[in-house]
Parts: C-alpha cells; sequence; structure tokens
C-alpha cells in the first residue's frame, strides 16, 4: 500500500491533509529528477500576502496580491519553464529575511537573485537600486543621472514599474522631484507604508 492509498484509507484523514502530502511528494520527486525549475510560496505579510518564486539560480519574483498571483504564476511558466511547483521549502530563506525586514530587524537583503525577468535598461535601473540607502530616497530623475542618461527619466519610471523583486530591489525608494510618491507596483499605500517603515528607524 502505497502513501496516498494509506491516507485514503483512514477515515479521519482530511482532505486538507491528503493534498500536502501528496504536494510534498510531489516536489520530492520534481527535486529528485531535477523537474522543479520554479518553485514558489505565498507568504503573509503587513502589506498583504506576496508571491515568493525561485529558479535554481536564485529568487525570481515577488509579487504583491494586486498584480494576481495566479497571473503571475502562468507568466513564469510562460518565460521561465511551464514547471512550476509550489514548494515552501525553497524560500524559506526569503521569507525569513522578509520577516526581518518588516520587524525593522533588516535594512538590506542577502540573496541571490535571477534576475531573466528583466533586461537591457530596465535591468541596469534595477541593478542600481540597492545602492539607494535603506530609509532615504532619490528622485527618477537623480536616478536616471546616476545610470548615465539624466534624460531617460520616462525609461527609469518604466524599469521600477516593472520591477520583478520588488522590496529585495527597493524601487519603492524612488520619489517624483517634487517628493511626491510616484506610482508603485505594490500600490501608492503600500508605497508610504514601507518608507514609513524604513523612516521610523532612522
Amino acid at each position: 500500500m502505497n502513501e496516498l492509498e494509506a491516507l485514503l484509507g483512514r477515515g479521519s484523514a482530511t482532505e486538507d491533509l491528503i493534498m500536502e502530502r501528496v504536494q510534498a511528494r510531489l516536489v520530492r520527486q520534481a527535486q529528485a529528477h531535477n523537474l522543479l525549475d520554479v518553485a514558489y510560496q505565498v507568504v503573509d505579510s503587513p502589506v498583504g500576502s506576496l508571491l515568493l518564486a525561485a529558479t535554481p539560480i536564485g529568487l525570481v519574483r515577488i509579487a504583491y496580491a494586486r498584480e494576481n498571483h495566479d497571473e503571475v504564476l502562468a507568466t513564469l511558466a510562460d518565460k521561465v519553464s511551464p514547471r512550476v511547483l509550489r514548494a515552501p521549502g525553497r524560500l524559506d530563506e526569503p521569507a525569513r529575511q522578509l520577516d526581518d525586514y518588516f520587524a525593522s530587524r533588516r535594512h538590506h537583503f542577502d540573496l541571490t537573485l535571477d534576475l531573466q525577468l528583466t533586461q537591457g535598461f530596465r535591468r541596469i535601473v534595477l541593478e542600481q537600486l540597492p545602492h539607494v540607502p535603506y530609509g532615504q530616497t532619490v528622485s527618477y530623475a537623480q536616478l536616471a543621472g546616476s545610470v548615465g542618461n539624466p534624460r531617460a527619466v520616462r525609461a527609469v519610471g518604466t524599469a521600477c514599474a516593472t520591477n520583478p523583486l520588488p522590496l529585495v530591489i527597493p524601487c519603492h525608494r524612488v520619489v517624483r522631484t517634487d517628493g511626491t510618491l510616484g506610482n508603485y507596483i505594490g500600490g501608492a499605500e503600500t508605497k508610504r507604508q514601507l518608507l514609513e517603515l524604513e523612516h521610523s528607524v532612522q
């Protein structure tokens, strides 16, 4: 009798328990045969549920609930690999570091990232963003200047708006020249909360 048959034979076994065991077995088998190209997990946070996804290279995606997690997973399946599976264990460290960030115990992230979802100028902008210090902000114009293209303010805005790894790559620290917040992939209120969180420990 295999594990699934044993579970089904227990009168007290719940559907959730069965699905949890089946999921865990699928993950083990996928990992054993190198078939798990994108692992994901959804975690709770003070700014709502966050989808975390990683490839064998590193963390590839963080998505807010407003981005529609199902659509994000479909995009990952299309652009990265169709072999996508919920595998919480692979995301333990990113989840822990995010918890520390929201608890004001962490001011920068120490994670291996997979930036395959961004290319060209957008990638150059995102690679510059971690240099913006915790608790500080820069304008879109300042960021454009720091990457050597002062006139590319609109392109910098697009790079921030399409950032596949918000929070870890801190596009929330980029504001308009007049000091107003500007747009944010997680919504204006989330951007305000993140900046207040960081400013509160300065």
